[in-house]
């Protein structure tokens, strides 16, 4: 499918936060094995990171994109690289205007900020996975200095599709921004969803959710629907996500309802390189290497 026909309707399932802990992971696996899933976002530098690789290594269907952690998690390089950037323990805030003004105004923070965004994408690139598509960890990719450095660096390691955060009952204040959003996208040849699903419920994209969003899915476009699966545990996975219901947002993805209800829509599925390219795996991979280098 040509990155220009974006009208034709499709349907992309994403988890975030793949590699965050050992019950994401799992979730993530037998989501795609025995539910809807089709995608999964890795953060590449989260403390389960390498066996979420594992899994995705043994689940050849499921399509693995890059979820940048500039913000709330833990950075890829040492503090000495980047001391702009994170804390002592080696981790991003939460602060996210304050840091966005930094960002934008100060040289030598920028200066740091690409450099743990290209070492972002070489270990994604380490891993050997193809890579679907790139979004960002609480969608800092809609600051523009951000946005920048993503679609420059990117473009060294294969990049070729983005999510656009564009949902239904967005404010006001921020369609025109996701308007310009959109189009630098489209002036850098970059693929993405028309609309998508999950910001407003983030952490509740239970069947009931997920139901909805089918019954009422737009008549064309390109949507994705992404959530934060887990299996349950005890502990919450982190801190910030203690109200997320991951268990019930898993349970969602496996729901013999919601595999109905999507088959009922009639509707194309699958990760942004099968939605928007119909690429072949070898060539999404070799193009995923930065300057064409041969995998191992």
């Amino acid at each position: 499918m040509s990155t220009q026909n974006r009208r034709a309707r499709a349907l992309i399932f994403t988890a975030d936060d793949f590699g965050l802990h050992e019950r994401v992971n799992a979730a993530v696996e037998r989501a795609h094995r025995e539910g809807v899933l089709d995608c999964a976002s890795l953060m590449v530098a989260a403390p389960a990171a390498a066996e979420a690789v594992a899994h995705a290594r043994r689940t050849p269907g499921l399509r693995v994109g890059l979820h940048l952690v500039l913000a709330d998690g833990a950075a890829m390089l040492p503090r000495a690289r980047i001391p702009a950037l994170v804390d002592a323990h080696g981790r991003f805030g939460a602060a996210m205007v304050r840091d966005g003004v930094r960002f934008f105004f100060l040289p030598h923070v920028r200066a740091q900020l690409a450099l743990e965004i290209r070492a972002q994408f070489e270990a994604f690139a380490a891993t050997g996975l193809v890579l679907d598509h790139v979004n960002t960890h609480k969608h800092f990719h809609l600051h523009p200095t951000v946005l920048s450095l993503i679609l420059e660096i990117g473009r060294d390691y294969g990049l070729r599709a983005m999510r656009l955060p564009n949902e239904a009952g967005a404010p006001l204040a921020l369609r025109p921004w996701l308007a310009r959003v959109r189009a630098r996208l489209a002036r850098a040849g970059i693929a993405h969803n028309d609309y998508v699903v999950g910001i407003a419920n983030s952490g509740a994209m239970d069947e009931a959710a997920m139901l909805e969003a089918l019954a009422n899915l737009p008549a064309q476009g390109v949507g994705e629907i992404y959530c934060h699966p887990a299996l349950a545990g005890e502990e919450a996975i982190t801190p910030s996500m203690r109200h997320y219901r991951h268990a019930d947002e898993f349970a969602a993805l496996v729901s013999p309802r919601v595999a109905a209800a999507l088959a009922h829509c009639g509707i194309r599925t699958g990760g942004f390189a099968d939605v928007f390219y119909g690429a072949d795996p070898i060539d999404s991979a070799r193009a995923a290497r930065p300057n064409g280098e041969a995998g191992a």
